[in-house]
């Protein structure tokens, strides 16, 4: 299926795997890029030379391309850029809008440069700084989201820019496909459903808790901002207990990154998007990465934030990424062959 995605990154099929923090390394990526879709390394909780090894730990996989998502208010968010121009990586991925000079950098290397946004004016700005294309996530996405609906929000973005769209939130099989490009999209991004595969490198207990879940919430008290995550006893306990639970874990990311607390509540406030948050927020904030961390990495989903799409709900197997690639184009064929036969 050619597209103005597939056109544009040299994947086979209109599928992106999004860059889930402590979810999508090296091997996730490799599996879908692989597959045929467009793998990214989430390389916003990694360290440079983490970075640079998960992406040689792709490229001993596949020689498919993919990309890296960084964050780009991170202080060497320029040295990062540097490292994917340097390895030859097809897709800069950014949760927030890009700085300007980072676009260029990565334009005038040949690197396709591909934010995310929540809202028609974010697509807007970037639009007009030069970006290649957008993925939007509609309020049925996991992790941070906002208000509007995909469904809303997708064709709003789509008549307002004339770079590629990518729909995201709330898609996980053909017939979301179907309906994304009927709305003017080049392709679909799938977070939660790449993470509940066998390729996901996420523990098999957390990948049951998953399974079992059938509601999400969205939630101010990870780190200050909506946030939808499993509806968890731990994530209820956030709720009622912000303070005392955001200096907990605030100790135990102080451990883990050897910085110090004046360091932790430069990066909380750096995390807040301009948003006015409370000291716990803050703090929650600085040490986000813990809690992604305990759930994702180490399977305590007793002490872990979960984030996850609406989607959940609806999702009852693990396929590979190529079982899962495979299924969604079949299915967006059968939809068009039936709509084809219905003119």
């Amino acid at each position: 299926m050619k597209t103005a995605l597939t056109e544009l990154v040299g994947c086979r099929y209109p599928i992106v795997q999004t860059g889930m923090g402590y979810v999508a390394g090296a091997r996730l990526a490799a599996a879908t890029s692989e597959a045929g879709g467009l793998g990214i390394i989430a390389a916003a909780t990694m360290s440079v030379g983490e970075m640079t090894e998960a992406i040689s730990g792709v490229r001993e996989r596949t020689d498919a391309p993919f990309g890296v998502n960084i964050r780009s208010d991170a202080d060497d968010a320029a040295e990062r850029v540097e490292v994917m121009i340097r390895e030859g990586v097809r897709v800069a991925s950014f949760a927030l809008a890009p700085r300007r000079e980072l676009i260029d950098r990565l334009k005038g290397a040949g690197v396709v440069t591909i934010p995310s946004v929540g809202a028609r004016r974010h697509a807007e700005k970037v639009a007009a700084w030069g970006v290649d294309a957008v993925i939007v996530q509609g309020g049925e996405g996991g992790g941070h989201t906002g208000p509007v609906a995909t469904t809303l929000l997708l064709p709003q973005v789509v008549d307002a820019v004339d770079i590629p769209v990518i729909a995201a939130g709330g898609f996980f099989d053909g017939r979301g496909l179907v309906a994304a490009l009927a709305y003017g999209a080049c392709g679909i991004a799938m977070g939660t459903r790449f993470l509940l595969t066998s390729d996901s490198s996420v523990p098999d207990e957390v990948k049951k808790v998953y399974l079992a879940a059938a509601d999400t919430l969205v939630t101010t008290r990870v780190d200050g901002v909506p946030h939808r995550v499993l509806r968890t006893p731990f994530v209820e306990s956030l709720e009622r207990s912000r303070l005392l639970r955001a200096v907990v874990n605030g100790a135990r990311f102080k451990r883990l990154s050897g910085l110090t607390w004046a360091q932790m509540i430069r990066e909380g406030r750096r995390m807040r998007h301009g948003r006015e948050l409370t000291w716990a927020q803050v703090l929650q904030a600085a040490n986000t990465p813990v809690l992604l961390r305990a759930a994702m990495v180490e399977g305590r989903a007793d002490l872990g934030v979960m984030a996850s799409g609406q989607v959940v709900g609806v999702l009852d197997d693990l396929p590979s990424c190529q079982e899962l690639i495979d299924r969604v184009m079949s299915e967006a064929a059968t939809v068009l062959d039936r709509l084809r036969a219905e003119e």
